[in-house]
C-alpha cells in the first residue's frame, strides 16, 4: 500500500477517544509490515503503544498543513471520518464559518448565534458568481441553483435537511429571501413580497417549540418558486407532508404546541380578540401540558403581528386581480374571490376563532358514567363547549350529543350506541386534530392561490425542501432519546425509545431521499469522468433498494396494512403476525427482524440505523378515524368559512390524509389509508426532484445546549455518520478525489518535476514527471484538463515536496555557513591587522609628546621667573603713590568740609522761611475751595433729586416719548445736530489740553526761574551774623533736613507701592487675558462640537429625507408598471405625447399618482429637516401690538403704517443704542476726571503756590467738565431711530413705493420671453418631452430652464398667475417624465439634472421671500458690526446689494417639487455608473490584467467544479475607468457644479470600494500577496485618475481606504508580535471581523509564502479585543449605502433673452422676445 511509507517518525494521526471522539496523536518511530504495535505521543505528552495485528488497523493519517481549513472536504487528501470532524471543528471555532462544501453537499453547522453575513450587501456579493470561486455560503448554493436555471433552462430543487434544531427552517428562509430579491429586483412586483410573507404564516401554523428547538417544523414542505423568462419571480407553490396533528391535543415535557395558538392567548387583550373568550395558555389544557409555555427572547404578541401582516400582504392579491382584468373578469373573481385570491381581513378572523374553538374544546369537561364507565355524557351548562359552539356557530346540544354517541347500521336499522369516557375524550381530540389539519390545508391552498402565477406561464422553477428533522408525533409517557446511528444517511434518521406509525413514514421518505442522493452523488462522478474522458470503472456503494422494496413494495408493510386496516377485525397484533410470516419465514427478508422480548414488535435495518417499531397503534393512525356525525355537525355550520373547510372535504374525491367512519359502508373512495396517500405523494415528490438538478444543504446541530459557537464531536459524528456526508466522502474515495489542474499541480510541484524550467508545455511536464514520483499507475491517472489522485497521493507527494525542500535547504546551509564563515576569517584578519598599526602609532606619537613637554616646561620655568621680579618692582612703586594720593585728599576735603557747611546754613535758612509763608498760603486757599465744594455740592444735590423725580414719574416718560410720529421726523435732524456737538465738544477738550500743557509749561517756568533767583541770592556774600543767630540758623536747618528725609521716605514708600500696584495690575491683567483666551477656546470648542453634531444630525436627517424620496421613485414606478400593465390588458393603445400633457392642470394633486395611499411629497418633507425654510424671524414677538404701544407712546394713527414686528425691531434697537452711547459717554467722562486728577498732581508736584490765573483756570475746566456731563446725560434719551430704521428696516419704509412701482414693473421688465396661452403644451413639448438625444446634448446648458424661467417671469409680469402655475408645472411633470424616459441614458440625465437645478435656483432666488431673507442677512451684519465697532451710528451706511426683481406670485410647491426632483435625478444618475459597473467591477478590479514580473495567480477550486475557460474580453481596470469618464464627460458638458460632481464620485469611489472589499472577503482564492499587488495597482490607477480631475476631495480618496488597507494586509509580515501590533496600527478602517477574515483566508499560492497560522490569529484577535477594532460592525460593507448629496448654495447666472442662443431644431420659433 502506497500510504504505509508515509507512517514515518513524526507524522500525525488520529487514533480514537471516548470524550472527543478523535484525537491526533504523534509518531515516536518508523512503521514496518512487522510491527504490531506503533509508539505514539499523546498531545499531553503521554507515550501509548497502539496495537496494529495488520496494515489495515493502522490508524487515520493526518492531512497536512496546506489542507488545514479546507473550504471543500473532498479537497482533502486522506478521506475519513477524524479528518472531515476536525476540518469542521477548525473552521467552525477557529474561523467562524459555519458553512463547508463536501462535494456536492454544503455542510451548515447551527451557531446559535446572530451573525452578519445575511445582509443584502452579501446577496449582492453572491450574485453573478461563480460557486467555485466563493466562499461556502447559503447564497452560494441559491445562486448556483438560480444560474443553472437560466443557463440550462432546467427546473432545480434544494433538498435541506438536518436534524430538528440544526437550522434547516432558517436556511431554507434565507434562500427563499435570496431568490426573492434577486429574482424581484428587476421587476417590481409584489410576488417576492408574498413569497417571504409566506413564512410567518407557515411557522406560526405548522412550528412549534421542542425539547431541541424552539422553532421546530412539524411538517415537510416542497416550496416551488417559479420564474420567468428574464429570471423574475412571477409565482409560488407550497406542497405539505404529513403535520404532526397529534401536537394539538398532547405535547411532552418542556415542549409547546404550534405558536399560534400562544400567539392567539398573548393577544388577547386587543379589542377584537376579546370576543374570542381567550385566557392565559396555562388556562386551557390543549396549551398546558408541557410547562413553561414562554420561549426566551421571544414576544408572542410581536409575532401575532407579523403573521397578521403576512396574511394583510397576502390578501391584498384580489385588489391586484381587480385592476388587471376587464371589468366581465372582475365579476368572475367577485363571485370566486374567496378561491382566487388570498386570506382576507374578514376571513383571518374567521380562523382565529376555529383556533379559539379548538382551545375551549380541550376544554370540554367529558364524565364517565354507568357502572362500568360504559356510557359518558356533558353537562348541558359546560362554558367551553358553548364558547366552541358559538364561535363555530353550530349547536351546543347536538355536539354534545355526537361527542358521546356514535351511529350504527345492522341490518338496515340504525342504531345510537353511547360510548365510554375513554373513546368519548379520543372522539373529542381526533375531532381537534381534524379541524386543525382542515383549516392547515385549507390555510396552504389559499397561500397557493396568492401565490400563484399572475404575470404569465412559469418558465421554470426552483424547488426548495425542507424536510423531516425528527420524529412528528409522541404519545403520552413517552420520553426523547439520544440518537444512536452508525452508518450514513442523506437525512436525519432519528429512532427514540417507542416508534410508531410517524416514525415509520419519516424513515420510509429518508430511504427515498437517501437512494435518490446517492445515485445523484454517483452520477455525478461519472459525468466528472466522463468529461475529463477517463477509463473508469464502476464504483460500488450503498443501495437501500432492498429496504424500500420491503417497505413499498408487493406484499410489503404497507400493502398489509392496507389489507389489514380494509379488515373487518383486523388489529395490531395480526398485521405484525402477518409480517412474522411473510418476510421471516422462508428465506426471510434481510431487512426484517423479530425483536426477542416482544411478539407485537419488529425491526428494520435501515441504512441509517437498525430501528424497533412498536405495532400498537398502527392501524387506527393508517386510518385516521373520525365520526361522520361530526363532521356533519361541522358542515350544518353557520360560519361560511367552516362549512367550506368540511364541504370541501365532501367534495374531495378522497380524504387528504385520512378517512371518514361511519356506520354504513362508505365509498372506495373514502378508504383511501394515511400511508397509501403518502406513498403516492412521496412518489410524485420523489418524480418531481428526479425531474429537477438536486443541490443539497446538510445542517448539523453542534451542541444541544443550544449555546453560540459550542462543538460538541459526539453529536457532530453522529449527524455526519446520518446526513449523508460520509457517503459522499466514501463514494469521492472509491475513485480520485484529488483533483489538480495542469497549472495548479506545475505551480505547487516544479521543485520535483526535473530538468522543467519554464511553464510553456505545462501538461506535458506533467506527464513525463509523475510516473517518476508515483511508481504505481493505479494511483492516479490523467485527464483532459485536470490530474486526478487517489486518496492520499497527495500527502505523499507534499512528503516528497517537503524532502526536496529540505535538502535543499541544507545544501543552501552549508553553503550560507561556508561564506559567513570565510567573511568572519577575513574580518579577523583585517582587525588584527588595523589594531597592530594603531597599536605603533600610538607609541610613536606618545614619545613625541614627552619631548614636546620638556621643552615647554623649561620655556615655562624662565618666563615664570621674569615675572616674579617685575611683580614685586612694581607693587613697591604703586605703593609709594598711593600713600601720597591719600595725603593730598585728606587736606583737600577738610578745606571743602568747611566751604560745604557755611553754604548750606544759608541755603536751610531761605528754604524755612519759604516754606512758612506757602504753608500759610495752602491752608487758606483749601479753606475757600472746600466751601465752595459744599456749595456747588448742595446745589447738584438738588438739581439731582429733580431728575429723578422727574425721570420716576410717568409724566416725563410719557413727555419724553409724546408725539412719537414727530420724533421720528425730529429725530433726524437732532442726530445731525449730535454730531457737531460732539465735534464742538472734541474741540473744546483739545483746547482744553492745550491751555492745560500751556499753563503746565508756564509753571515750570516759573518754578525754573524761582530756583534761579535763589541760586544768585546764595551766590551772594553773607554777612556776618551773631553767634544766636547761627544757632537758630543750624536749628532750623537740621530740623528742615529731617522733615525732607521724611518726606523723601514717604515719596520712596509710595513709589515702592505704585510699583508693586503696577505688577500686580500686571499680573492681573495677564490672568484675566488667560482666561478670557481659556473661555474664548472652550467656547469655540464647544461651539465646534455642536456644529459638528448638528451637521451629523442634518445629514442623517437629509439621508432619511433622500432615502423616503428614492422610495417614493420606486413605489411610483411600481404604480406605473401596474397602470401600463392594466392598460394593456384593457387594450389601451399608445397615446400621443400631446395627450400625455392634459394632466398638466393647476391642480397640485396632478404632480403625484398615489393621491391616498402614498403619503405626497410635501407630507414627505414636512418630517425632515432637510427642506429648506421660507421664512426667517430674527426676534419672536412676544407682546402684543397694544402693548408696544403702550410702552412707546404711540398714537394708533401714527403706527397704521408700521408693522408689528417692525416696531419691536426699532424698540430694541433704540434701547441697544441709548446703552451703547451711556457706555462710550461714561468710558470718555472717566478718561476725563482721570486726566483731570493726573494734572492736578503734577501741578501741586511742581509748585506748592500757584497763581489765582491758574486756579480759575482748573476752576473752569471742572464747570466745563459739569456742563459736558449734562448734555450727554441729555443726548441718552435721543437716538437717531430714523436713520437705523432705514437701514435696517428698508422693506418698512418702502412699502407705498413698492407698491406703486409694481404697477410699473411689466413696462419697465425686459429681456423675457412671451408664450401664449395655446402654444404652452407645445412648448413643453418641443422643448423637453419630445426633444431628440442628440439635439438635447448639443444645446447649451441649461437652455431648457432658462427658456421656461423667462417665459414664467414674462406670464408674472404681466400678471397672469394661471399661466405662470401651469407653465411652470407643466415644465416640472414634463422634466420627471424626461427622467423616466431616459433611466439608462448617462448624457440625459446629466442634462435634466442640469436644468433641474438651474430652473430651481432661479425661481429660488426670484422668489417673493428673497427679499426678507436679504434684509435678515444684512440685519444680522448691522449687528455683528455695531457690537464691534465704536461710533457706529455715525459712520455706519448701508450698500444696497444687487436689485433682484422679485415675482409677484408664490410658487414655493414647484420649487419644493424642483428640489425633490433635482435629488431624484442625481440618484438616477449615480444608479446608472453603478449598474453599468456591478456587472464586471470585481472581476476588474481583482482579477485584471496581471502585473508584469510577477507569476500569474492561480486558485484551487472546490471538487466538482468545471474549469472556466479564459475569457479574451475580461474586463479590466480601463473599463471600470471608461464607465467613469463617461459620468464625468456627461457632467463636465453640462456645467455641473464641481462640489456636484465630487459627492457623485464620492458616492461611486464608495461604491467600487465596497463592492471590491466584499468580493475579497468571500473569495479566498483573492487572498495572496501578488493579488494583493496587482489589487493595489488597480486602485492607485483610480486614485491617479481621481486627481488628475481635482475629485480627490469630499472623501472619494479616504473611501478606499478599507480597500487599501485589506490590500496591505495580504502584503505585510503575518508570523511575530510585532507584525501584529504593527498589523493593528496600519489597518485603522478595518474591524475585527474583516480582519480575522483576510488573514483566515489568506492563501500562499508560491513556495516563497506560507499560511497565517492559528496562533497568530488568537494573537490577533486578542489584540483586537482591547482596541477601536473590536466594535460590533458587520462583516461587509453596505454597497447600497447612498451618501446623502448637497446642493451647493450658488448664484444662478443672470439670465436674458437676448443672451439665449435657441437652435431652429427645438422648432420654438413661437416665442417672442420681449
Amino acid at each position: 500500500m502506497a500510504t504505509l511509507q508515509l507512517y514515518t517518525k513524526g507524522a500525525s494521526v488520529w487514533i480514537p477517544d471516548p470524550d472527543a471522539v478523535w484525537v491526533s496523536a504523534q509518531l515516536l518511530q518508523d512503521y514496518t509490515r512487522d510491527d504490531k504495535h506503533v509508539l505514539l505521543q499523546l498531545p499531553g505528552g503521554e507515550e501509548e503503544c497502539y496495537p496494529v495485528a495488520a496494515p489495515s488497523d493502522l490508524p487515520p493519517l493526518a492531512n497536512p498543513d496546506i489542507s488545514e481549513g479546507e473550504s471543500d472536504l473532498t479537497a482533502l487528501s486522506f478521506l475519513h471520518e477524524p479528518a472531515i470532524l476536525h476540518n469542521l471543528r477548525v473552521r467552525f471555532l477557529d474561523y467562524n464559518s459555519i458553512y463547508t462544501y463536501c462535494g456536492i453537499v454544503l455542510v451548515a453547522i447551527n451557531p446559535y448565534d446572530q451573525l452578519p453575513i445575511y445582509g443584502e450587501e452579501v446577496i449582492d456579493a453572491y450574485s453573478g458568481q461563480d460557486m467555485a470561486d466563493m466562499e461556502p455560503h447559503i447564497f452560494s448554493v441559491a445562486e448556483d441553483a438560480y444560474r443553472t436555471m437560466m443557463r440550462e433552462e432546467k427546473n432545480q430543487s434544494i433538498i435541506i435537511s438536518g436534524e430538528s434544531g440544526s437550522g434547516k427552517t432558517v436556511s431554507a428562509k434565507f434562500t427563499m429571501r435570496y431568490f426573492a430579491v434577486v429574482g424581484g429586483a428587476a421587476q417590481q412586483t409584489s410576488v417576492e413580497d408574498k413569497v417571504l410573507a409566506s413564512n410567518p404564516i407557515m411557522e406560526a401554523f405548522g412550528n412549534a417549540k421542542t425539547t431541541r428547538n424552539d422553532n421546530s417544523s412539524r411538517f415537510g414542505k416542497y416550496i416551488q418558486i417559479g420564474f420567468s423568462r428574464k429570471g423574475a419571480i412571477i409565482g409560488a407553490n407550497m406542497s405539505t407532508y404529513l403535520l404532526e396533528k397529534s401536537r394539538v391535543v398532547f405535547q411532552a415535557p418542556a415542549e409547546r404546541n404550534y405558536h399560534i395558538f400562544y400567539q392567539l392567548c398573548a393577544s388577547r387583550q386587543l379589542p377584537e380578540m376579546r370576543s374570542l373568550k381567550l385566557a392565559t395558555p396555562e388556562h386551557f389544557r390543549y396549551t398546558n401540558q408541557g410547562g413553561d409555555a414562554n420561549i426566551p427572547c421571544t414576544d408572542d404578541v410581536m409575532e401575532m403581528e407579523r403573521t397578521c401582516n403576512a396574511f394583510s400582504i397576502l390578501g391584498r392579491s384580489l385588489l391586484i386581480h381587480i385592476k388587471m382584468k376587464e371589468l366581465h373578469l372582475f365579476l368572475l373573481m367577485c363571485f370566486f374571490s374567496t378561491k382566487l385570491a388570498g386570506v382576507l381581513p374578514e376571513q383571518q378572523m374567521e380562523l382565529f376563532r376555529i383556533l379559539a374553538a379548538v382551545l375551549h374544546l380541550g376544554n370540554v369537561n367529558i364524565q364517565a358514567s354507568g357502572r362500568s364507565s360504559e356510557r359518558s355524557y356533558i353537562d348541558a351548562d359546560d362554558v367551553s363547549l358553548a364558547i366552541f359552539s358559538k364561535l363555530l356557530g353550530v349547536e351546543a346540544a347536538v355536539t354534545a350529543h355526537w361527542l358521546c354517541h356514535r351511529r350504527l347500521i345492522l341490518g338496515g336499522e340504525t342504531l345510537v350506541k353511547p360510548i365510554s369516557g375513554q373513546q368519548a375524550i379520543e372522539a373529542r381530540d381526533a375531532l381537534a386534530k381534524h379541524i386543525y389539519e382542515q383549516m392547515f390545508k385549507w390555510t396552504v391552498h389559499r397561500l397557493n392561490a396568492a401565490l400563484r402565477s399572475q404575470l404569465g406561464r412559469t418558465r421554470s422553477f426552483i424547488g426548495v425542501l425542507d424536510i423531516y428533522g425528527c420524529v412528528t408525533e409522541l404519545q403520552e409517557g413517552c420520553y426523547l432519546a439520544l440518537l444512536q446511528l452508525t452508518s450514513s444517511s442523506v437525512c436525519s434518521f432519528e429512532t427514540f425509545e417507542r416508534n410508531s406509525f410517524e416514525q415509520f413514514c419519516i424513515n420510509y421518505a429518508n430511504e427515498k431521499l437517501q437512494q435518490q442522493f446517492n445515485r445523484h452523488v454517483f452520477h455525478l462522478e461519472q459525468e466528472e469522468y466522463e468529461r475529463e474522458e477517463l477509463t473508469w470503472s464502476r464504483i460500488e456503494f450503498s443501495d437501500n433498494q432492498q429496504c424500500i422494496l420491503l417497505i413499498e413494495g408487493q406484499l410489503g408493510l404497507l400493502d398489509l396494512l392496507d389489507e389489514e386496516c380494509r379488515m373487518p377485525k383486523g388489529s395490531d397484533d395480526s398485521w405484525v403476525q402477518k409480517l412474522y410470516d411473510k418476510h421471516l419465514t422462508g428465506r426471510g427478508h434481510p431487512h426484517f427482524r423479530k425483536p426477542r422480548m416482544s411478539n407485537s414488535a419488529f425491526i428494520i435495518l435501515h441504512s441509517a440505523d437498525m430501528v424497533q417499531y412498536e405495532g400498537g397503534g398502527f392501524l387506527d393512525k393508517n386510518r385516521d378515524t373520525i365520526f361522520e356525525e361530526l363532521v356533519n355537525v361541522l358542515k350544518a355550520s353557520q360560519s361560511e368559512l367552516v362549512a367550506e373547510l368540511f364541504q370541501q372535504q365532501g367534495n374531495k374525491p378522497s380524504v387528504a390524509n385520512g378517512s371518514v367512519r361511519s356506520g354504513r359502508r362508505a365509498h372506495r373512495e373514502h378508504k383511501l389509508t394515511v400511508g397509501f396517500q403518502f406513498r403516492q405523494s412521496l412518489q410524485l415528490l420523489m418524480d418531481t426532484l428526479n425531474s429537477t438538478t438536486p443541490h443539497y444543504v446538510r445542517c448539523i446541530k453542534p451542541n444541544d445546549l443550544k449555546r453560540p459557537f459550542m462543538f460538541d464531536p459526539k453529536r457532530t459524528v453522529q449527524q455526519l455518520r446520518a446526513c449523508g456526508v460520509l457517503e459522499t466522502i466514501r463514494i469521492s474515495a472509491a475513485g480520485f478525489p484529488s483533483r489538480w489542474t495542469y497549472e495548479e499541480f506545475f505551480f505547487r510541484y516544479r521543485v520535483l518535476l526535473h530538468g522543467c524550467q519554464g511553464s510553456g508545455e505545462v501538461q506535458l511536464a506533467c506527464r513525463q514527471a509523475l510516473p517518476q514520483l508515483i511508481p504505481d499507475p493505479d494511483q492516479y491517472v490523467f485527464g483532459r484538463t485536470k490530474v486526478f489522485f487517489r486518496a492520499g497521493q497527495v500527502a505523499l507527494l507534499e512528503r516528497l515536496r517537503a524532502e526536496r525542500l529540505r535538502m535543499a535547504a541544507v545544501v543552501l546551509q552549508s553553503w550560507v555557513r561556508r561564506w559567513l564563515a570565510r567573511i568572519h576569517y577575513t574580518r579577523t584578519l583585517w582587525a588584527t591587522i588595523t589594531i597592530q598599526r594603531y597599536c605603533r602609532g600610538a607609541l610613536a606619537r606618545r614619545l613625541a609628546l614627552i619631548l614636546r613637554y620638556t621643552k615647554a616646561a623649561l620655556v615655562i620655568q624662565k618666563t615664570y621667573r621674569m615675572l616674579v621680579a617685575r611683580n614685586v618692582f612694581h607693587l613697591v612703586r604703586q605703593a609709594a603713590i598711593t600713600i601720597q594720593a591719600f595725603i593730598r585728599g585728606t587736606l583737600a576735603r577738610r578745606k571743602y568740609r568747611l566751604l560745604v557747611e557755611e553754604r548750606a546754613a544759608s541755603l536751610l535758612q531761605a528754604r524755612v522761611r519759604g516754606w512758612l509763608a506757602r504753608r500759610a498760603f495752602t491752608r487758606f486757599r483749601a479753606a475757600v475751595v472746600f466751601a465752595q465744594c459744599c456749595v456747588r455740592r448742595r446745589a447738584a444735590k438738588r438739581e439731582l433729586l429733580k431728575l429723578k423725580t422727574e425721570a420716576r414719574s410717568v409724566e416725563r416718560y410719557r413727555e419724553l416719548n409724546k408725539g412719537m410720529e414727530v420724533k421720528l421726523m425730529q429725530l433726524q435732524m437732532k442726530a445731525d445736530q449730535v454730531a457737531r456737538e460732539r465735534a464742538a465738544l472734541k474741540e473744546s477738550l483739545r483746547v482744553e489740553r492745550e491751555a492745560a500743557a500751556n499753563e503746565l509749561s508756564a509753571l515750570r517756568a516759573t518754578i525754573q526761574k524761582l530756583e534761579e533767583h535763589q541760586k544768585r541770592f546764595t551766590a551772594r556774600p553773607v554777612s556776618i551774623l551773631s553767634e544766636e543767630e547761627q544757632q537758630e540758623r543750624r536749628r532750623a536747618e537740621e530740623k528742615a533736613a529731617r522733615e525732607l528725609l521724611q518726606l523723601t521716605q514717604e515719596v520712596e514708600a509710595l513709589q515702592r507701592e505704585k510699583a508693586s500696584l503696577s505688577t500686580e495690575r500686571d499680573r492681573l491683567s495677564a490672568c484675566l487675558l488667560q482666561q478670557e483666551q481659556a473661555q474664548e477656546a472652550l467656547v469655540q470648542q464647544a461651539v465646534s462640537r455642536a456644529t459638528a453634531a448638528v451637521r451629523v444630525e442634518l445629514d442623517e436627517e437629509r439621508r432619511k429625507h433622500q432615502g423616503l424620496l428614492r422610495e417614493f421613485t420606486r413605489l411610483e414606478q411600481r404604480y406605473d408598471n401596474l397602470r401600463e400593465m392594466s392598460q394593456l390588458t384593457q387594450g389601451y393603445g399608445r397615446t400621443d405625447s400631446t395627450q400625455s400633457l392634459e394632466p398638466l392642470s393647476p391642480s397640485p394633486q396632478s404632480l403625484s399618482p398615489f393621491t391616498s395611499a402614498f403619503p405626497s411629497p410635501e407630507e414627505v418633507r414636512r418630517i425632515s429637516v432637510t427642506s429648506p425654510s421660507t421664512e426667517t424671524r430674527v426676534w419672536s414677538l412676544e407682546t402684543s401690538m397694544d402693548q408696544l404701544m403702550n410702552m412707546m407712546d404711540v398714537t394708533k394713527k401714527a403706527a397704521v403704517e408700521l408693522k408689528e414686528e417692525d416696531l419691536a425691531h426699532a424698540y430694541d434697537v433704540v434701547r441697544v443704542a441709548n446703552k451703547c452711547l451711556e457706555s462710550q459717554l461714561q468710558s470718555q467722562r472717566s478718561e476725563w476726571e482721570q486726566e483731570v486728577e493726573m494734572l492736578k498732581c503734577q501741578l501741586r508736584q511742581a509748585s506748592s503756590g500757584l497763581s489765582a490765573h491758574q486756579q480759575a483756570l482748573l476752576e473752569a475746566r471742572e464747570q466745563e467738565c459739569v456742563r459736558l456731563r449734562r448734555e450727554l446725560k441729555g443726548l441718552r434719551s435721543t437716538v437717531p431711530i430714523r436713520r437705523l430704521l432705514t437701514q435696517v428696516f428698508p422693506s418698512t419704509f418702502l412699502t407705498e413705493s413698492s407698491s406703486s412701482s409694481s404697477q410699473q414693473k411689466a413696462a419697465s421688465t425686459t429681456g423675457l420671453l412671451e408664450c401664449k396661452k395655446r402654444d404652452e403644451n407645445k412648448l413643453i413639448k418641443n422643448l423637453i418631452t419630445d426633444v431628440r438625444t442628440d439635439i438635447a446634448v448639443s444645446l447649451p446648458p441649461g437652455l431648457p430652464a432658462s427658456v421656461v424661467f423667462l417665459c414664467v417671469r414674462q406670464a408674472d409680469c404681466r400678471g397672469d398667475q394661471t399661466s405662470a402655475y401651469s407653465l411652470c408645472r407643466a415644465a416640472v411633470t414634463a422634466m420627471k417624465t424626461a427622467l423616466k424616459k431616459h433611466t439608462n441614458d448617462v448624457a440625459m440625465t446629466a442634462l435634466w439634472l442640469k436644468n433641474i437645478c438651474l430652473l430651481h435656483d432661479l425661481l429660488n432666488q426670484h422668489a417673493p421671500k428673497q427679499v426678507e431673507r436679504t434684509f435678515n442677512n444684512e440685519y444680522k451684519h448691522v449687528l455683528c458690526i455695531y457690537e464691534g465697532m465704536k461710533g457706529l451710528l455715525l459712520s455706519f451706511q448701508t450698500n444696497d446689494p444687487e436689485e433682484v426683481q422679485p415675482l409677484n406670485f408664490d410658487l414655493r410647491d414647484s420649487i419644493r417639487t424642483l428640489s425633490d426632483l433635482r435629488i431624484q435625478a442625481y440618484q438616477q444618475l449615480i444608479s446608472i455608473p453603478k449598474t453599468q459597473l456591478q456587472n464586471f467591477l470585481a472581476s476588474a478590479l481583482l482579477e485584471g490584467e496581471d502585473v508584469p514580473g510577477l507569476k500569474p495567480v492561480g486558485s484551487r477550486k472546490r471538487a466538482g467544479s468545471e474549469p472556466r475557460t479564459a475569457r479574451t474580453d475580461a474586463p479590466t481596470m480601463a473599463s471600470v475607468l471608461k464607465e467613469l469618464w463617461v459620468l464625468h464627460d456627461a457632467m463636465s458638458h453640462q456645467a455641473l457644479h464641481p462640489a456636484l460632481m465630487e459627492q457623485a464620485f464620492h458616492q461611486l469611489t464608495y461604491f467600487i470600494s465596497a463592492s471590491a472589499l466584499n468580493s475579497l472577503l468571500l473569495r479566498k482564492d483573492m487572498c495572496c500577496c501578488s493579488r494583493g499587488i496587482l489589487i493595489r495597482l488597480n486602485v492607485s490607477q483610480l486614485e491617479e485618475w481621481l486627481r488628475c480631475r481635482d475629485l480627490q476631495t469630499e472623501g472619494a480618496v479616504a473611501s478606499m481606504e478599507p480597500l487599501i488597507q485589506a490590500v496591505q494586509l495580504l502584503q505585510v509580515g503575518k508570523k511575530t508580535e510585532k507584525d501584529a501590533e504593527a498589523l493593528l496600527q496600519t489597518c485603522t478602517a478595518l474591524n475585527s471581523d474583516q480582519i480575522v477574515r483576510i488573514l483566515s483566508n489568506y492563501t500562499p499560492h508560491s513556495d516563497l509564502d506560507e499560511k497565517v497560522s492559528l496562533n497568530f490569529i488568537r494573537m490577533v484577535q486578542g489584540l483586537l479585543k482591547g482596541s477601536a477594532h473590536a466594535q460590533p460592525l458587520q462583516l461587509l460593507l453596505d454597497i447600497k449605502r447612498e451618501f446623502p448629496v448637497t446642493f451647493p448654495d450658488a448664484t444662478p447666472p443672470v439670465v436674458r433673452a437676448d443672451m439665449l442662443v435657441i437652435p431652429d431644431s427645438l422648432k420654438i420659433s413661437f416665442i417672442r422676445r420681449v
